[in-house]
C-alpha cells in the first residue's frame, strides 16, 4: 500500500514539475516576443508601405510603359530603392525570427507557438525575396532599354508585370506576434509583470 501511495505522490510531483517548466518556457517566449513586438510592428508597417509604393509604381509602368531616356534611369533607380527596402524589411523579420529561434524550448505548446511563428516569418521573407528579385531584374532591364536606340518606351520589363500580378493578390501580414502572445497569455494566465 505504501508503495502505491509513494508512486502516486511521485507522479503528482513529477507532473507539477513538468507544468512548471512548461510555464517557465512560455514566460521566456512571451518576454522575447514582447521585446521584439515593436520591431515586428515596424516591419509590418514598412512592408505595407513597400507594397503600396510598389503597386503605384508598377501600375503606372504597366499602364504607360517604361518610358524613354532619363525616365528609364529614374525607373531603374526607383526599383533599386524598392528592392533595398525589401531587403531591409526582411532583415528586421530575421532578427525577430532569430530571437524566437534561439530560445531553448522543450515543451510541446511553446514549441508549437515558435514553429508557427518561424513558418510565418519564413513565408514573409520568401515573399520579400521574390519581390526583391523581380525588382532587381527590372532595374537591369530598364538600364538595358536605355541602350536601345529604337526603344519606344511603350513596353516594360517582364518583372514589373509579374510583380504587379503578385501585388494585386497581396494580403497584409497578420499580427503573428500579437496572436502568439495572446495564446500564451490565455493558456498560462500570464500577466504583464511576468
Amino acid at each position: 500500500m505504501k508503495f502505491k501511495y509513494c508512486l502516486a505522490l511521485a507522479a503528482v510531483v513529477f507532473g507539477a514539475g513538468c507544468g512548471k517548466e512548461e510555464r517557465a518556457e512560455a514566460v521566456r517566449l512571451s518576454k522575447a516576443l514582447t521585446q521584439k513586438q515593436p520591431d515586428f510592428a515596424s516591419a509590418n508597417a514598412a512592408e505595407k508601405d513597400l507594397v503600396d509604393n510598389a503597386r503605384v509604381f508598377c501600375g503606372a509602368i504597366t499602364a504607360n510603359g517604361a518610358g524613354r531616356g532619363q525616365e528609364l534611369a529614374q525607373n531603374a533607380s526607383v526599383v533599386t530603392q524598392l528592392a533595398n527596402s525589401a531587403v531591409e524589411i526582411s532583415g528586421h523579420l530575421s532578427q525577430v525570427r532569430q530571437a524566437v529561434y534561439d530560445l531553448s524550448l522543450k515543451q510541446e505548446y511553446p514549441q508549437s507557438i515558435r514553429a508557427t511563428l518561424i513558418t510565418e516569418f519564413t513565408k514573409r521573407q520568401r515573399f520579400l525575396q521574390d519581390v526583391r528579385s523581380m525588382l532587381e531584374q527590372s532595374s537591369t532591364d530598364f538600364l538595358a532599354y536605355q541602350k536601345l536606340r529604337d526603344f519606344k518606351g511603350d513596353t516594360f520589363p517582364d518583372g514589373i508585370g509579374k510583380l504587379n500580378a503578385v501585388l494585386e493578390s497581396y494580403k497584409p501580414p497578420a499580427d503573428a506576434v500579437g496572436t502568439a502572445l495572446t495564446a500564451l497569455k490565455t493558456k498560462y494566465n500570464l500577466t504583464g509583470a511576468e
